[in-house]
């Protein structure tokens, strides 16, 4: 059975566009309801809600919470809470599912859901597909004397704060740090000022007045720029960058360079290495190719999942291994939580500077990123661009030049009729005079 509603990332779309609407969530949550009565042993199941700040959240909310009672699963609601929260709090409360309602990096007016397994994981594909089954049958509400019940949990900020430091070596701390927390006006605003507060830090936040609609607008881990004038103006060490949901991360250091997913992952694997740990790291097709590279002259072992972080955490899993990540910011630490945690991996990075004593600038210098050039070629719809012959003579031209220097990606876009074309070389120009003769390969492509 082929999905029809549950993408890489579970639900997601524009609010008041099928199926984000207050019916769909609905009738979401009782099929999903239904699926977690089927699975669950023993007493009534019990689901964890949480949410980001965005202003469709409290219709979801609503409309989701009484699909779940209508199907006589209890209901937990926390309020606004990063997305690695409720994947914890589901864990450690033993509950049967968790539910988020965000829609992470995107604009105030996208929204959606994703579950978390009673271990704090994603669902199963075999779950998720139960779920969309149901979906295309009635709604049939439980009996009045089944019917679930609703509370609010008073206190899952603060437990979610203790676990976050929890994670960080008792060892250390931050005092003497000067840190700026761009919470992106999401989840994380409550949240992630007061950990790195209470492990030490001057905190300056920014990005901590959501109004419904101002998440991620201009701010937050895919808009930097907001938080390297933050950093300049108050003189500090360090930026932390989160995105809505708060499991995206970048950073800045005093000069106001910005450091992605790539390099920071490269950090907190080279720390884990140093501590002892024996583990490989799993990143995707975009990962950079110096760090691969980096990590062979390391002997640690290195293989590519494809683009998402759903596929990163299922490799690793698979093999066994404790690291992995995307250079947007997704980095995952298997031996520090079930799924990935923007707060959490700041966290380690922090713990890498303070236990060498060194900047990030000098904990990076052993991976200096290849430039990229990426190219977006329209094509035609049903266009076999595997099968195009221009295209496979020009790629065989550019691998022969680029040898072991250099790397070509080209990967169809999900939502678009696009190809995109990206190439990696140790010169700006070479990658960007190889992804132009790829390009042009496509020139007429239908």
């Amino acid at each position: 059975m082929g999905r029809k509603y549950f993408g890489t990332d579970g639900v997601r779309g524009r609010v008041g566009e099928a199926p984000i609407t207050a019916d769909f969530m609905l009738h979401l949550g009782h099929a999903a309801g239904a699926v977690f009565k089927r699975h669950d042993i023993g007493a009534k199941p019990t689901v964890l809600i949480g949410k980001d700040t965005r202003v469709s959240g409290y219709m979801i909310e609503a409309a989701l919470e009484a699909g779940f009672t209508s199907a006589g699963v209890n209901v937990q609601l926390t309020g606004p809470l990063p997305t690695a929260a409720v994947a914890y709090l589901t864990r450690a409360l033993r509950l049967s599912a968790g539910v988020v309602i965000s829609a992470s990096h995107n604009p105030y007016y996208d929204n959606g859901i994703k579950f978390f397994s009673a271990e704090g994981a994603k669902l199963p594909d075999t779950v998720e597909l139960e779920i969309e089954a149901l979906l295309e049958q009635p709604m049939v509400c439980a009996p009045s004397e089944s019917i679930g019940r609703a509370k609010r949990i008073d206190d899952a900020a603060g437990r979610y704060i203790e676990f976050c430091k929890s994670t960080f070596p008792n060892e250390l701390n931050l005092k003497g740090m000067r840190i700026v927390v761009d919470c992106a006006h999401g989840a994380a605003y409550e949240i992630a000022p007061h950990v790195f507060h209470e492990l030490g830090a001057e905190v300056i936040a920014i990005g901590a007045s959501p109004d419904g609609f101002n998440i991620n607008e201009k701010i937050g881990a895919t808009h930097p720029a907001a938080l390297q004038a933050a950093v300049k103006t108050h003189r500090a060490d360090l930026g932390i960058a989160l995105d809505g949901d708060a499991d995206r991360l970048l950073m800045i250091d005093a000069d106001g360079r910005i450091y992605n997913g790539d390099e920071l992952l490269y950090v907190v694997v080279v720390d884990g290495v140093q501590q002892g740990k024996r583990s490989g790291v799993v990143g995707t097709l975009m990962t950079n190719l110096a760090v691969e590279k980096s990590l062979q002259r390391l002997a640690v072992p290195f293989a590519r999942a494809k683009v998402g972080d759903r596929y990163v955490l299922e490799m690793m899993v698979e093999r066994g291994w404790l690291w992995g990540g995307e250079s947007s910011g997704h980095l995952l630490c298997l031996d520090k939580h079930t799924t990935g945690d923007g707060i959490v991996s700041a966290l380690q990075v922090l713990s890498a500077l303070r236990r060498g004593g060194r900047t990030l600038a000098q904990l990076t210098d052993g991976v200096r990123l290849y430039p990229q050039t990426m190219i977006n070629v329209k094509i035609g719809k049903g266009f076999d661009w595997e099968r195009h012959a221009p295209l496979a003579e020009a790629h065989r031209s550019v691998s022969a030049d680029l040898g072991e220097s250099g790397r070509i990606l080209i990967r169809p876009s999900g939502t678009e009729p696009l190809l995109r074309v990206m190439v990696e070389a140790e010169s700006e120009a070479v990658a960007a005079r190889a992804a132009r003769q790829l390009a042009d390969s496509l020139v007429g492509a239908t």
